[in-house]
């Protein structure tokens, strides 16, 4: 689970609440003020802490027997190695940062993953406009586009789930505010802990549907 922000933080929560017993969590943030709105792990007790520590102490709450692989660090071409992508059963993609996420994408589909990728859900108001598609079938997604220019620009044409929103909002001024000098397009948790659970719910089934596979192989 690569980004523990809005989405990457429900989604890894859902997994473990559904029986998932080995997970490795990602990111190179603290928790901040302004994540307290969306994030799961975000609380004024956890303001300051690493997402990662926040987060691997609230799943082992949740489950204590969860084997948890833990990296306070930013996932690029650089620092795949430490992540051993090729060992992980599923790759989830909930990166913000353009570059990082279409290295893990790179990295994934080169290893030949499972690989599910959350797009673009800032400034997103109705949590039913989230939809599932192959990257190249997304549409009405500014972030999903970016990401099939970049795929193009680095000759990449492999297929993966995308979760993305479809909804249309135009543009206004209380729309962004400023945080250190940058643009921060803001969230809310109701679109982002559902495209978190759709994440977590394409994993579930895909394991389902393996599960069910293998048994009929069985007899």
């Amino acid at each position: 689970m690569v980004g523990l922000g809005g989405v990457g933080s429900w989604c890894a929560e859902a997994l473990v609440r559904s029986g998932l017993g080995n997970i490795t969590i990602v990111d190179s943030d603290a928790v901040s003020e302004t994540n307290v709105n969306r994030q799961v792990q975000a609380t004024s007790r956890t303001i300051g802490h690493p997402k990662t520590e926040a987060l691997e102490k609230r799943i082992k709450e949740i489950n204590s027997g969860c084997n948890i692989k833990s990296f306070h660090r930013s996932f690029s071409k650089e620092t795949a190695e430490i992540f051993d992508i090729p060992g992980m059963d599923y790759v989830i993609d909930a990166i913000d940062t353009l570059t990082c996420k279409l290295d893990l994408i790179e990295i994934a589909l080169a290893a030949e993953k499972k690989l599910f990728s959350s797009m673009g859900m800032a400034l997103k108001l109705d949590p039913t406009m989230i939809k599932t598609a192959d990257i190249w079938k997304t549409s009405g997604c500014p972030l999903a586009r970016l990401v099939r220019e970049g795929l193009r620009k680095r000759n990449i044409n492999g297929h993966f789930t995308a979760v993305y929103s479809a909804e249309q909002i135009p543009r206004r001024s209380g729309d962004v505010e400023r945080e250190s000098g940058k643009i921060v397009n803001g969230s809310v948790v109701t679109v982002t802990a559902t495209a978190g659970m759709v994440l977590a719910s394409l994993v579930i089934r895909d394991i389902c549907m393996k599960d069910t596979s293998t048994r009929g192989a069985n007899g």
